[in-house]
């Protein structure tokens, strides 16, 4: 076996792997012999059909299954001999010429980039510094109330914070829009949720009221048909209901899992809750600047296959999150996403061979553990993921990031910088 690699464009190789006559024909005559034995031709009897006639009948073809077969077998070999990282799958393509004995095949590929791995030497990394104060949680407690708010009817003009019931129906130029109506909506005021003037313009209304609400749909507007034009909504406001919150009872804090029903113990489940959720964010946040980082310092060619690969991941991703829907997805849309998470994983990998790392089994299982804190039942949520290794895997594959990130900060300038549980969260969120 001959194998000799030309370099093409970028990561590109053509590799053209010899094999031996002697071994392809030898092989294809054992092949005909099997044949010899099962074969049923006019004129001759079974197992008597000459082999000249066997290669003018079945020679082809047995030569093409002798050849796939020996391409199997040689082509890791040939990879392990060059010493070659593939990236994806590669075209193989016959090239045979039986008259003058060459057997050949011509494989093309694309190769893993060769990393030349920097650290985060000189590169600043901004730690955040927060803690949970009692204003906080005081706060907190205030969002868990509004969540579960409750409305009831009011004979009075509405103001910021409560929900009216409307219907309505809008125009441009005199024209209805599609989807500028609606009938018996609900909508609490001051919330955002419909375009921005619209709410403000509904204050002191009171029910059975009829109002004229003039807008512009924002330059960024997700319907690039309506984007930056303005419109008019004829309005009619069918209710008025103000806010109530629920009382700090004993009913309220079963309702979040304290069965004794004590505010003191209430309290500080939502504070742990605020402090894991902290602890979280300033991770995510340190892990982010470190990868960026990261990426900045390590140009590389990246492998057209790969990124083709995740592309399609993401696309058949976004499909099943949006319920299955058979939409054909443009892969420029997820084409700069798909890079990145690429390039990230060729250097996040560099990194874990450079340095050996390997996340101890400790450390999954405090991963694990961690991760099912947040859940009602988190004995459930630790079986449910020591029960398969492939859900395992995907704790471990976290743990590994972590002492990526870990060891690349060793690396890099480090400065603590202060901050608070809102700004944290609230940037997250956004």
């Amino acid at each position: 076996m001959q194998v000799t690699v030309e370099a093409g464009e970028g990561l590109a190789r053509r590799m053209t792997v010899e094999l031996p006559a002697d071994d392809v024909e030898q092989q294809v005559d054992q092949k005909l012999r099997e044949v010899a034995r099962q074969a049923r031709l006019p004129g001759f009897r079974p197992g008597k059909v000459p082999m000249r006639v066997l290669r003018q009948r079945f020679g082809e073809n047995v030569r093409g299954e002798v050849l796939g077969e020996m391409v199997q077998s040689t082509f890791p070999q040939a990879v392990a001999e060059q010493e070659l990282r593939l990236a994806g799958q590669p075209q193989i393509e016959p090239d045979i010429d039986a008259e003058s004995g060459r057997y050949a095949y011509v494989a093309r590929f694309e190769v893993l980039p060769e990393i030349d791995l920097h650290d985060l030497t000189g590169k600043r990394i901004a730690r955040p510094v927060a803690e949970v104060a009692d204003a906080d949680v005081d706060r907190m407690i205030e969002r868990l109330r509004e969540q579960r708010r409750t409305f009831e009817d009011v004979e009075r003009p509405a103001q910021s914070g409560d929900r009216l019931t409307i219907s309505f129906t809008g125009s441009i130029d005199g024209e209805p829009f599609e989807g500028g109506s609606g009938e018996h909506r609900q909508l609490v005021l001051g919330s955002g949720t419909f375009i921005p003037g619209f709410e403000e313009q509904l204050e002191g209304a009171s029910a059975g009221d009829e109002r004229v609400v003039e807008v512009t749909f924002p330059e960024d507007y997700q319907n690039s048909e309506l984007a930056g034009r303005a419109a008019q909504f004829q309005v009619s406001v069918e209710a008025v209901a103000e806010p109530h919150l629920p009382d700090l009872d004993a009913d309220f804090m079963t309702a979040f899992g304290i069965e004794d029903g004590d505010f003191e113990h209430f309290r500080a489940d939502v504070r742990a809750n605020m402090e894991r959720e902290l602890k979280q964010r300033i991770q995510s946040n340190v892990k982010s600047q470190v990868l960026d980082a990261l990426l900045e310092a390590n140009p590389v060619d990246l492998p057209a296959a790969l990124i083709n690969e995740e592309i399609q991941s993401l696309k058949q991703q976004t499909l099943q999150s949006a319920g299955g829907v058979d939409i054909d997805l443009p892969n420029e849309l997820f084409a700069e996403s798909a890079a990145r998470r690429v390039k990230l994983g060729l250097v996040v990998a560099e990194v874990v061979k450079r340095y050996e790392l390997k996340p101890s089994e400790e450390r999954v299982r405090e991963l694990v553990e961690e991760l099912a804190a947040t859940y009602e039942r988190p004995e459930d949520f630790i079986r449910y993921h020591y029960a398969d290794q492939q859900r395992l895997a995907a704790v471990e594959s976290l743990a590994m990031e972590e002492l990526v990130v870990e060891r690349m900060l060793e690396t890099a300038e480090v400065e603590e910088e202060s901050s608070s549980f809102d700004a944290l969260t609230e940037s997250s969120d956004g």
